[in-house]
């Protein structure tokens, strides 16, 4: 596994992975270890349930690599995940968190 310094982290391209899940105990485990597995780092997740709670929407703000297509579609077959849409490192939910931490 190759070691990335924050000034190298900070220059690579991220992409936002926007996941409706099933919401009950477990789900978030079995995304993230899927990640883990593949030694594909997370740099923030954001977790909040939808409507009346039994779906809930996950943020994954990520790298973008050649390996981040694999992942999507390795997300997609996970039995509790009901959709994955992929957005740009602008998408706005990310971006209002970290001028907060700044």
């Amino acid at each position: 596994m190759n070691a990335i310094s924050k000034a190298e982290n900070k220059a690579l391209a991220r992409a936002v992975l926007e996941l409706d899940v099933n919401n009950h105990a477990g789900v978030m485990s079995h995304v993230v270890s899927m990640f883990s597995r593949r030694a594909y780092n997370v740099e923030g997740i954001i977790c909040m349930p939808v409507g009346n709670g039994a779906t809930s929407r996950i943020w994954l703000l990520v790298n973008e690599d050649g390996r981040l297509e694999q992942m999507v579609k390795q997300l997609e077959k996970l039995e509790d995940v009901l959709f994955v849409r992929r957005h740009g490192a602008e998408h706005a939910v990310f971006d209002r968190l970290e001028a907060f931490f700044q």
